[in-house]
């Protein structure tokens, strides 16, 4: 079976776990917050010093592909893409969304699950899937307002998760919504990426980019330059 080395950096944790088929063989993770360029490499020499792996024992790298943070997913992008055109492996592409939909699911069933990732203020990145894990809402951008599952349509039990998904719990007081504790995690990627892997689903690394859905947030200097 295939050791894959598997990066999330959609948020403000830097994570990464190697994984042997789908059992998770080391992982490793940061809450520094958003310091994905310093931690990121020094988390992956960590699981492989773990794993009692070298580099070279790697069949692949798989990288959660957001959406969320414009930067951080940029910083996990290019880390994953320098290791496989140094070692010539596969790139695997895994839906930061889906992975936390199918990760609640282990916890809670329901009818359908809504990942939410922070995008500020009161927006988040969003998609919906039914109890069959097929998407019902493609990955959006999203203002949350009190009556956004029922303004489209859902009904039943739905299973919340994601670092955004506190924002709609503050909203909303209802018996058949549960929120999880399901935070994005490298070891959530694991097994979509060996099932990827087997399927030989594999991006093209020279011109894969992360799902970004919004522009970066680019602020201007308030001090003035000096003439």
């Amino acid at each position: 079976m295939a050791h894959i080395l598997n990066i999330e950096t959609a948020t403000e944790i830097s994570s990464v776990c190697i994984s042997h088929g789908e059992r998770v063989l080391a992982f490793k993770e940061s809450t520094e917050g958003m310091a994905h360029a310093r931690a990121t490499t020094l988390l992956i020499e960590a699981c492989l010093e773990a794993a009692k792996l070298a580099i070279t024992d790697l069949d692949a790298v798989a990288i959660s592909s957001g959406p969320g943070s414009y930067t951080a997913l940029r910083v996990g992008s290019s880390i994953a893409k320098g290791i496989c055109y140094a070692l010539d492996l596969p790139l695997i592409s895994i839906s930061t969304l889906e992975s936390l939909a199918i990760a609640a699911s282990k916890l809670k069933e329901g009818d359908f699950y809504c990942p939410m990732i922070d995008a500020r203020r009161n927006e988040v990145y969003t998609a919906t899937y039914n109890s069959n894990f097929t998407r019902v809402k493609e990955a959006s951008a999203t203002i949350l307002t009190p009556d956004y599952i029922d303004r489209n349509g859902w009904q039943g039990k739905a299973i919340f998760s994601g670092n955004g998904a506190s924002k709609f719990s503050t909203m909303v007081e209802r018996s058949d919504y549960t929120f999880t504790d399901v935070y994005c995690s490298s070891k959530h990627i694991a097994p979509l990426a060996f099932l990827a892997y087997q399927q030989k689903n594999f991006q093209e690394i020279a011109y894969f980019e992360p799902i970004y859905l919004k522009p970066p947030n680019i602020t201007k200097s308030k001090k003035k330059l000096l003439s």
